[in-house]
């Protein structure tokens, strides 16, 4: 398969929510991309969503390609996984700070799993995101820095979530990151609820605080 058609599978024409799809990791993968033939995709069990949720949409923030995983898991229960990967790769033979070669292997084989599941075109979605896109260590200079940050505009507003009946907000992950904070505090200040599911599936109400860092504007 091209990048193109795992790009299709993953944004079926006609599904609520596909237009957030991020096009830039499915460029350069191709029948031949490296480690396609990679074999350990163990999806996992889904213990936290006991009954159908119907006003809930899901933001998955675990490292590498366990959050393509667990959308997988969550497809399966009636969601449609949203991948709103956003890196760049590094030249070949160069360290980069964040490994999206994994990512776009995790891609093609969620595409092969995605295809056997059968899921309603109006699905609450599960966003998928790289808990490790704000690494930003490097241990000398010629480390590509290929960090990246989740923006506003990178998942639907608060007032598209309320429109469509959306009233609370799941983050699957360790913990609530920066730059999905900015966002978040912002749809809570609209009225929709913010819950952490932790590593132990332990679900938590959370209150997120203000912070001035939310309030300031990018520069040019």
């Amino acid at each position: 398969m091209t990048g193109k058609d795992i790009y299709k599978i993953w944004a079926p024409e006609g599904a609520k929510w596909v237009e957030w799809v991020r096009p830039v990791p499915f460029i350069g993968i191709n029948e031949k991309f490296e480690g396609y033939k990679i074999e350990d995709f163990t999806i996992p069990n889904i213990n936290y969503i006991k009954e159908e949720i119907k006003n809930t949409a899901i933001i998955i923030d675990l490292p590498e390609n366990e959050s393509i995983k667990e959308g997988i898991a969550l497809a399966k229960i009636g969601f449609r996984p949203i991948p709103i990967y956003n890196g760049t790769d590094e030249q070949k033979g160069v360290m980069a700070t964040v490994d999206n070669k994994v990512i776009k292997i995790g891609l093609i084989k969620g595409a092969i799993e995605l295809e056997k599941i059968k899921i309603s075109k109006t699905a609450m979605p599960a966003f998928l995101l790289d808990s490790n896109r704000t690494n930003r260590f490097k241990m000398n200079p010629s480390i590509f820095d290929n960090s990246w940050d989740i923006y506003a505009q990178d998942i639907p507003s608060a007032e598209c979530f309320l429109e469509n009946g959306t009233r609370k907000i799941l983050i699957r992950g360790e913990s609530i990151q920066k730059d999905l904070k900015k966002i978040l505090y912002k749809f809570q200040e609209k009225g929709i609820e913010i819950f952490l599911v932790d590593r132990f599936e332990k679900i938590e109400k959370i209150k997120l605080k203000k912070n001035k860092s939310f309030l300031q504007k990018r520069k040019c």
